[in-house]
C-alpha cells in the first residue's frame, strides 16, 4: 500500500507525520511519499523525510497515486471529486458536522476515516487526537492569556509592594480545560473551574483548583466522557453562577463542547460588561459557535475594555510537538487498519477500527454518523 503525506492549508503550520513516523509506516511494509515542502513549518525539512524512505512528489502525485491520503484537514470538494473509489482517506472532518462531505464519499465509494471520532475508551486512548490537541490548547490557551492580560499571574513581594495573584476561572474540565488548570497552577494563579460533569470534581481539586458545582445536572455516565444537554432549569442556575464567578476573574478560558452540537453559551454579553476592565476570555469552543456570546472565530475582539480571543487550533501554534502527538495517534490507529503485508485491512469487528471509519463500499459504518443524517 501506497501511503500520501499532504501538506496543510496556509492557516495550518502542523503536519501529519513526522520522519520518524515515516520510518514506522515503512517498517509495516507500506510505501510513503509526501507532498514536497509538508512539515517545513513544525521545522522538518524534505530531506529528513527522504532520509527515513519517503518520496517527495507533488500534491498532485499524492492525491493521485496513494493508496491511503493522510492529513489532519479534510481536502477541497474539488479535490475529493478527483480521487478514485479505490483510494482511502484518513484525516479529521467533523463528520457529525460536515454531511456533506459524508455524502459525497458515500456516492463516490471512497472510504473514510475521521480521527476526530475515535471512540473515548482506555484502548483507544493512544490514539485520541481530541485529547493530545486539547493538551495542546489548555497550555497554550493559558500562555497566550498570561500575554494579554495587563498584570501578573503569581503574587509577588518586592520591596515595591505586593501584587495579588490573578484569578483564573476554566469553564469545562475535559482535557483542555484540566491543562488549563494545571499550566494557571504553576503560573501562580489561583484557579476556579467548572464543569457539569460532577466525576471531575476530583481531578479538578487534585490541580489546585476550587471546583464550582451547580446542583441538578442531568446523568452523563452514558455520555463516552462528554458533557451533555442540560435543562434549562440548569442552565440557569449555570448562568447565575458561572456570571458570579466571571465577575471577578481576571482570566476566564472556556473549553465546553458537546459533539454534534454548537457550543454551548456559558458567558453572556452581560456577563462580559460586568468583567474587570483588562480581563481576558480565550474560547477554544471558537469554530462551534463559542462558549462566549461575543467570540469571533479566529479573531481578537475588545467590548468594554475586556478582551475575548476565539481560537479553537491552538495547536498550530505548538507545531512541533503537535504534529509529534497527532502523528503517534495516527500511526497507533494505522497500525489496526495495515496487515502484515502492508495492506489496508478492515477489520469492523473491532470498536475502534468501526468507530473510526465513516464510509466504506458506498455505505456509513459509523452508527453515530449514520443516526446523524
Amino acid at each position: 500500500m501506497k501511503i500520501g503525506i499532504l501538506k496543510e492549508p496556509e492557516f495550518e503550520n502542523r503536519v501529519a507525520l513526522l520522519p520518524d513516523h515515516v520510518k514506522t509506516l515503512i517498517d509495516l511494509k507500506a510505501t510513503v511519499s509526501i507532498e514536497k515542502g509538508a512539515g517545513k513549518k513544525s521545522f522538518f525539512a524534505d530531506n529528513s523525510y527522504n532520509e527515513k524512505g519517503a518520496e517527495i512528489v507533488s500534491r498532485e502525485q499524492v492525491l493521485n497515486d496513494s493508496n491511503l491520503i493522510v492529513s489532519i484537514h479534510h481536502l477541497s470538494t474539488d479535490e475529493y471529486k478527483k480521487l478514485k473509489e479505490s483510494q482511502a482517506v484518513l484525516t479529521a472532518f467533523n463528520p457529525l458536522f460536515n454531511s456533506n462531505i459524508v455524502k459525497q464519499f458515500v456516492e463516490s465509494g471512497i472510504t473514510s476515516f475521521s480521527m476526530d471520532m475515535v471512540p473515548r475508551t482506555t484502548r483507544a486512548q493512544s490514539m485520541d487526537i481530541l485529547s493530545s490537541m486539547a493538551t495542546v490548547a489548555g497550555y497554550k490557551a493559558v500562555l497566550e492569556a498570561a500575554n494579554h492580560l495587563p498584570s501578573f499571574f503569581p503574587m509577588f513581594m518586592t520591596a515595591a509592594g505586593t501584587i495579588k495573584p490573578s484569578k483564573v476561572l476554566v469553564l469545562g474540565a475535559g482535557v483542555a480545560g484540566l491543562q488549563a488548570i494545571a499550566t494557571a497552577r504553576k503560573l501562580g494563579a489561583v484557579v476556579e473551574a467548572f464543569d457539569v460533569r460532577s466525576a471531575v470534581k476530583e481531578e479538578v481539586q487534585s490541580l489546585g483548583a476550587k471546583f464550582i458545582e451547580v446542583e441538578g445536572a442531568l446523568n452523563d455516565s452514558n455520555a463516552g466522557g462528554y458533557a451533555v444537554e442540560q435543562t434549562e432549569e440548569f442552565k440557569q442556575k449555570q448562568q447565575q453562577l458561572i456570571q458570579e464567578h466571571a465577575k471577578k476573574a481576571n482570566v476566564v478560558i472556556t473549553t465546553a463542547q458537546i459533539p454534534g452540537r454548537k457550543a454551548p453559551l456559558l458567558i453572556t454579553k452581560d456577563t462580559v460588561e460586568n468583567m474587570m476592565p483588562g480581563s481576558v476570555i480565550i474560547d477554544l469552543a471558537a469554530s462551534t459557535g463559542g462558549n462566549c456570546e461575543l467570540t469571533k472565530n479566529n479573531e481578537a475582539v475588545e467590548i468594554n475594555h475586556v478582551k475575548i480571543i476565539g481560537n479553537s487550533n491552538y495547536a498550530s501554534a505548538i507545531p512541533s510537538d503537535a504534529s509529534k502527538m497527532y502523528g503517534n495517534n495516527i500511526i497507533n490507529f494505522m497500525k489496526l487498519i495495515i496487515d502484515e503485508s502492508g495492506n489496508l485491512k478492515l477489520n469492523f469487528t473491532d470498536e475502534i477500527v468501526r468507530g473510526t471509519c465513516i464510509t466504506y463500499n458506498k455505505e456509513i459504518i459509523n452508527e453515530r454518523v449514520k443516526s446523524n443524517k
